[in-house]
């Protein structure tokens, strides 16, 4: 069930998006312009001829805007657009609670089929890599679990005041939006990142038990594969003794974990010694 390794594109420039003011999101000029930059940026040049939606999210209402035919890959947004629409030319959608830079990356994917850092194929040792990753491991810290160079491994969530996996908070956003691709696009990146300290991971993970569904069996997985395979990393962590003490459902997940692991590993051992009478 575990995944057993902690590694798991063109940036759409946030273009379509403005600092909230008085009146943004009802300024037609405003919104001329960010159908025009739209159009601009797009990185293939599509037939696309469906309407363009305008969304404002975060709590400070920042602007993006994209073809309906777009948005509608996603069942979230289908949705959206068959229920909460009146006004053909005027059509919006409001995520208070989204990330912008979060709600980027999946607008970039729904595009692109990928989001900065893309995932690219290195010919030459037949592996999968994250662009303009770099090998920079930091041998002196033993509060991290792995050792390459992250790329843009976290973002700040201001919904909950901390540095989280960025990954992580895609794969949520993906979830709540349905996109099961872009869910294992986000866990396989997260996969490739390494260098990570254990506060960041348990947070991040923490976050993901926060908002997945119970039935969730990849990204929380994920997670507890990370901390057994990283035992002797996160057994020496005073923030990962903290976090046990203060508990929660990850902790006991954690706990059913190690001990299917550690049957494992005995039923291994059995195997491969011979019984005596």
């Amino acid at each position: 069930m575990f995944k057993r390794s902690f590694r798991s594109q063109d940036r759409v420039e946030k273009s379509a998006k403005l600092a909230k003011k008085s009146n943004t999101a009802r300024d037609p000029q405003k919104i001329s312009k960010l159908q025009q930059s739209l159009e601009d940026t797009l990185p293939v040049k599509k037939n696309l001829n469906s309407p363009i939606v305008t969304l404002t999210v975060g709590r400070e209402g920042r602007l993006f805007a994209a073809h309906e035919e777009v948005l509608c890959q996603s069942p979230f947004f289908q949705q959206a657009c068959r229920d909460q629409y009146l006004e053909p030319q005027s059509k919006r959608i409001s995520l208070p609670d989204q990330e912008p830079e979060v709600f980027s990356a999946v607008l970039e994917y729904l595009y692109k089929g990928d989001y900065y850092p893309r995932l690219l194929h290195n010919k030459h040792r037949n592996s999968w890599e994250l662009e303009g990753a770099s090998r920079s491991p930091d041998p002196s810290n033993d509060n991290t679990a792995g050792a390459r160079g992250a790329v843009e491994a976290t973002m700040y969530v201001p919904s909950v005041g901390q540095h989280l996996l960025r990954d992580t908070v895609v794969y949520c956003a993906a979830d709540k939006f349905g996109l099961e691709e872009l869910k294992r696009l986000s866990l396989r990146k997260q996969g490739l990142q390494s260098g990570i300290d254990v506060g960041t991971i348990l947070r991040s993970a923490q976050y993901a038990y926060d908002n997945t569904p119970d039935t969730d069996s990849r990204l929380r997985a994920h997670y507890l594969a990370l901390i057994i395979r990283c035992r002797k990393t996160f057994k020496r962590s005073g923030t990962m003794q903290a976090e046990m003490e203060r508990g929660g459902k990850l902790f006991f997940d954690l706990f059913v974990a190690m001990c299917n692991h550690l049957d494992d590993v005995v039923e291994l051992s059995n195997a491969r010694t011979p019984k005596t009478v």
